[in-house]
């Protein structure tokens, strides 16, 4: 069962960028579909970005297309999210989670690992 870690959150002003990383543990972490999530206070849990196993497909919320970037390092068991030109409205806890799925999923439901989660809040 993969156990997922996240670090990286932090206070950054609108138009800054943060990296965050999500180190797995477990089970073999290239046999997982990774994703990111966020959660804002008042608000469901909404999708971010999700990666292939092998790296070589991704895909983004509308929202943040063109600003944020998945990737992973299977060597290193670990995903990451890079997140540029940050606006208020990305202020959220962000969630690494884990899916078994062979195919790239944005429903929460198809992940059945998730992190504790790493506050991220931009300030305008």
């Amino acid at each position: 069962q993969a156990q997922l870690v996240e670090s990286g959150g932090g206070l950054v002003q609108a138009g800054g960028s943060l990296r965050l990383s999500c180190a797995a543990s477990g089970r073999t972490f290239s046999m997982y579909t990774m994703g990111w999530f966020r959660q804002a206070p008042g608000k469901e849990r909404e999708f971010v970005a999700a990666i292939s196993r092998g790296g070589d497909s991704s895909r983004y919320a509308d929202s943040v297309q063109g600003r944020f970037t998945i990737s992973r390092d299977n060597a290193k068991n670990t995903v990451y999210l890079q997140m540029n030109s940050l606006q208020p409205e990305d202020t959220a806890v962000y969630y690494c989670a884990a899916s078994t799925r062979w195919t790239i999923v944005a429903e929460t439901t198809q992940y059945a690992h998730w992190g504790q989660g790493t506050q991220v809040t931009v300030s305008s």
